[in-house]
């Protein structure tokens, strides 16, 4: 096995359990709120600041992370971020009140990282045209953490409570930090801060290595608009799921086991469609599966808000799932495929402040709404910003087609360099 491949794999179960450990804490949150003695209304407002407060400092944080990781090393920064991840995880379990919870969400918003840093290492050793079926799978690895977290912390908090699921989520993300430490290695860094000669990737030429070719790289931008535009989709949504469940089953006991189990499917089904979408990628380009994920993902969003039952809302939720899972693979390909080596770090750096400022927006509008309209508006209204997005992808790239010059030759779907800015 190549040395790329066996720090992918090793990276694949590290984002495993640390995606497991976030979901066995983060989307119990707003149950949460209720042992600190938060009621009525109030719950939802205070879901939606809780939920976000990571992510305001997330958005400050993501770039400044990525850049030390092209200056240190990206297994560095895992390491830094897992440790720091469990203490946090440790703090959840002793908080006693919402200003308390807000306060701990700030600082997990601070030392987060694991991820973007995995990401990184992988997209900086894997070869060319193994670029999108490897983030594929590293997409895959945190859609399996979306199963196992929230149904482990179901299971846990329905037995034992939350704070030992809490717990639970600090030892699971401390493993994963020393699995780095014990088993990952990543090749020495040259003088320009890219891996040295013996990477197995060949180094990108004339790709974005600092943040003002990045600004005015109308592609790079739009990618990362697209980014913030999932992010928000699919944190919009946290406040209310588990709440909505609760009014679908008719009773809030066992709401967290009911939650864990439907956000569960999700996961199931990014497993499957996240490497399939990235190989995809090769062939079909982004072009055309960007605007058919967000379309499919949107539409049935929407069908969420008027599902009766919660086996329907399972039903549909898995489907969601299916087409979700395949923009963010998409997305990182094309953005590392316009990158330049040296500067991934910082590449996902940019992409985790894009996802921060999505999900520090998301759940404080899924908390308004929830509280104005209710929450199935919620979905609807989601679903529909996703059918958005798949239309402007389509305009964007019919006007680009119209304006581009006509003695240009066609692009080849599928090599690399001949995706239009979505």
């Amino acid at each position: 096995m190549a040395g790329w491949q066996r720090n992918m794999w090793i990276l694949w179960a590290c984002v495993l359990l640390c995606s497991a450990s976030y979901t066995m804490c983060v989307p119990f949150l707003p149950l949460f709120l209720f042992e600190l003695g938060v009621s009525g209304t109030g719950v939802h407002l205070w879901a939606g600041l809780v939920l976000s407060a990571s992510f305001l400092v997330g958005v400050v944080m993501g770039p400044f992370w990525g850049m030390l990781s092209d200056r240190y090393g990206k297994r560095n920064m895992i390491i830094r971020a897992g440790l720091s991840l469990a203490a946090v995880y440790l703090l959840f379990t002793v908080v006693r009140s919402p200003w308390e919870l807000l306060g701990v969400r700030l600082l997990h918003g601070f030392v987060a990282g694991f991820i973007p840093a995995s990401m990184a290492l992988v997209a900086s050793t894997a070869p060319k045209e193994k670029l999108g079926e490897a983030l594929g799978y590293m997409q895959s690895a945190a859609m399996s953490g979306g199963i196992l977290g929230p149904l482990l912390g179901g299971v846990l908090a329905s037995a034992f409570g939350m704070r030992q699921s809490f717990a639970a989520a600090a030892v699971i993300v401390l493993l994963a930090a020393l699995s780095v430490i014990l088993f990952v290695r990543e090749a020495p860094l040259s003088a320009d801060g890219g891996p040295a000669a013996d990477t197995e990737q060949d180094e990108e030429e004339g790709g974005a290595s600092t943040l003002g070719e990045w600004l005015r790289s109308p592609m790079l931008v739009g990618l990362l608009g697209l980014l913030f535009l999932y992010q928000l989709a699919v944190n919009t949504i946290q406040p209310i799921l588990s709440l909505h469940l609760a009014e679908l089953q008719g009773q809030l006991e066992d709401a967290a086991l009911t939650s864990g189990i439907v956000l569960a499917l999700a996961g199931a089904a990014g497993i499957l469609a996240s490497p399939w979408w990235g190989r995809r990628g090769a062939s079909w380009g982004g072009r055309r599966i960007l605007p058919l994920c967000l379309a499919g993902a949107g539409s049935l969003l929407a069908l969420q808000s008027a599902v009766p039952s919660v086996g329907m809302f399972s039903a549909v939720q898995f489907a969601y799932g299916l087409f979700i899972a395949g923009i963010v693979p998409t997305v990182n390909t094309m953005i590392m495929r316009h990158t330049h080596t040296a500067a991934r770090g910082r590449s996902f750096g940019l992409t985790s402040s894009a996802n921060q400022l999505g999900g520090l927006i998301g759940p404080l509008a899924g908390g308004a709404l929830g509280v104005w309209l209710g929450s199935s508006w919620v979905f609807a209204v989601t679903g529909a910003v996703l059918m958005a997005s798949a239309a402007a992808v389509l305009g964007l790239q019919a006007w680009r087609s119209r304006t581009a010059p006509r003695t240009s030759p066609a692009p080849a779907v599928g090599r690399e360099g001949a995706d239009p800015a979505p």
